[in-house]
């Protein structure tokens, strides 16, 4: 008879799941109190030895596959089994603070560890993953050690992406692998029997509506596009305005008017220019080249498509006689969780007596890759004021530990089946 997955979440450990998301912080650790921790930089290196030796010391087995995802695995009675995953990122924003998928991670080992603490065996084995790039700030896209493992996006290719110094994800990826020696090596895309990850929910309606548990019903959908825009360096104090091509003025013509299409009463619609570089970016020169992107998301797939196909047209119309190349770089429809997940994580809230409710997750998450290939569900709990991406970021611990507890429920549960 499988035992009560109530004795593992008892067994959840408030202070060593905080104490681990502060070591971690001290990984890549900004005088601001946030986090740089850049995917496969050597910040990532240490935090990645960091989760291997806590995982050693409790004798569960780790593995790597060619993409850098880490695996910390807790074997089950029938150890062929498809296993149930749970996990999410380490790598940061370049100002992140120190909970932002860390909190996946560190989550998924402390189920790990109260499992063993209760002597509770499952069915399956489970596994906590730390997934590679998630964010994208270093090497695009994001969430690539995610696709990369449904079959979305192919290795190969990826290998030769470059980061803002010259670096080839490759020859970074290879340096990481190095780094971790005599670890077991996976192939991508193996059998997963559910996938669940914790996250801070990066918003502010928990907290606004004084609920610890977030159960994720889906992601909304996401299309991004890089803009280049290309005018002509002139010098500042001889050219004639009516004959130059301002790659700047230009860009900013096509961000106003962009902003004027995404104009949104309901406030739904979230429309972003996160990344603007001007070249030369002298104070006397007329820019010549402008580059920026577009990160434009909706839960709608209907206005994904109606607002997303009009971007390039509109920046055709304002390239003031500059050329304008716009390239999408994303495109991901709307995703729905799994039904009969959602509904497990809100009735463990519910027996744990944390106050809960459905959400619907704005931000981005290796789960929606997993969704492709495996039942998938997110456990959303409170972050202060919504603040992430900033070294402002911050959570509770006893929100953390909270999460933990539905999580060690979920786990054990679909371990059993």
């Amino acid at each position: 008879m499988a035992q009560s997955p109530t004795r593992a979440a008892d067994r959840v450990d408030e202070t060593r799941l905080w104490q681990r998301h502060m070591a971690m912080a001290r990984l890549g650790a900004r005088a601001d109190g946030g986090v740089n921790r850049q995917a496969l930089s050597d910040e990532d290196i240490a935090a990645r030895r960091q989760l291997i030796g806590w995982a050693a010391a409790r004798g569960f087995t780790c593995a790597v596959d060619p993409i850098g995802n880490l695996f910390v695995r807790r074997a089950g009675r029938e150890r062929d089994l498809p296993p149930v995953l749970t996990g999410s990122h380490l790598d940061s924003q370049p100002s992140g603070g120190k909970f932002d998928g860390t909190y996946g991670v560190l989550a998924g080992l402390e189920v790990l560890e109260a499992l063993e603490d209760a002597r509770v065996t499952t069915r399956r084995p489970i596994e906590a993953v730390a997934w590679t790039n998630e964010e994208g700030s270093r090497f695009q896209p994001g969430a690539m050690g995610s696709a990369a493992f449904v079959g979305r996006v192919q290795l190969v290719a990826l290998r030769d992406t470059v980061d803002r110094a010259g670096i080839r994800l490759g020859d970074a990826l290879d340096a990481t692998l190095a780094a971790t020696p005599g670890l077991a090596r996976r192939a991508l895309g193996f059998p997963v029997a559910a996938y669940i990850e914790s996250h801070i929910e990066q918003g502010p309606l928990l907290e606004a509506d004084g609920k610890v548990i977030g159960a994720v019903t889906g992601i909304q959908g996401s299309r991004w596009f890089a803009v280049e825009v290309t005018g002509e360096e002139a010098h500042a104090g001889t050219t004639p305005l009516k004959i130059r091509k301002d790659a700047l003025k230009a860009a900013m013509a096509m961000v106003a008017a962009l902003e004027a299409l995404m104009a949104d009463a309901t406030d739904v619609v979230r429309f972003t220019v996160g990344r603007f570089d001007v070249s030369p970016n002298s104070p006397n020169t007329v820019p010549g080249r402008v580059f920026f992107t577009i990160d434009f998301r909706h839960p709608d797939p209907a206005v994904l498509q109606r607002l997303g196909d009009q971007v390039p047209a509109l920046c055709a119309a304002h390239a003031r006689g500059c050329a304008v190349s716009v390239t999408p770089t994303f495109d991901a429809p709307p995703t729905h969780f799994t039904q009969g997940i959602v509904a497990s994580i809100s009735a463990a809230a519910a027996r744990l007596g944390l106050p809960h409710r459905d959400i619907f997750s704005g931000a981005f998450h290796d789960a929606k890759f997993l969704a492709e290939v495996a039942p998938t569900g997110m456990i959303f709990v409170p972050c202060a004021r919504g603040i992430s991406h900033n070294p402002a970021e911050s959570a509770k611990a006893s929100d953390l530990a909270a999460g933990a507890r539905v999580l060690a429920e979920v786990l054990a549960e679909l371990a059993e089946q």
